[in-house]
């Protein structure tokens, strides 16, 4: 399993790169977003490496969100690598996860090859998924003070309470909710 390739770029178009990596030039899928991240001679990506009867295929991303969205798309039944490169290149990981946690449909079905059947789809399979963190940095902090907070033997509820209308990083939270779960 190839999980990361870097190499000297010889040719960059809207949907992939040509990678040299020590004479080998490998043909690497990669979404509008990552393309245009693209910049110099030597560039560094994360893979996705797909095995098929008729094809061994290479998605690169620049960034790990971008790659984890992918993933999680690639497992959805109906939904394979085209068409989560496609979803990849029409959000950034951030604003796929707003997409998901509104439930719009009419945004997904702005991607290409995605109807409104797939949409619903994507929508129910994915509604827990922003709790494993393609979102943005602050609900990633709620999520791992949410952990610290569980790992110190304090109830879901309570500290769904406690950090209630707080906000920060992960210390910041966690000091916030520790003050807040004193009085409770």
């Amino acid at each position: 399993m190839i999980v990361g390739i870097q190499g000297a770029v010889e040719r960059v178009e809207p949907t992939f790169v040509h990678l040299n990596v020590h004479g080998l030039v490998y043909e690497v899928h990669v979404s509008i977003n990552t393309s245009n991240c693209i910049e110099g001679k030597e560039v560094k990506l994360l893979t996705t490496h797909i095995i098929r009867e008729d094809a061994q295929l290479l998605f690169g991303f620049k960034h790990s969100n971008e790659k984890k969205m992918f993933d999680t798309l690639i497992k959805i039944n109906g939904v394979g690598p085209k068409v989560a490169l496609a979803i990849c290149s029409t959000f950034s990981p951030e604003t796929f996860s707003r997409v998901i946690s509104s439930k719009d449909v009419s945004m997904l079905k702005k991607v290409p090859g995605i109807g409104p059947k797939s949409a619903s789809r994507i929508l129910v399979e994915l509604a827990d998924f922003i709790v494993d963190g393609i979102e943005d940095p602050n609900s990633m902090a709620r999520s791992e003070a949410t952990l610290a907070l569980e790992s110190l033997g304090f109830k879901k509820d309570a500290i769904d309470k406690a950090l209630n209308g707080v906000s920060g990083d992960t210390p910041t939270l966690v000091k916030a909710a520790l003050k807040r779960l004193q009085r409770l």
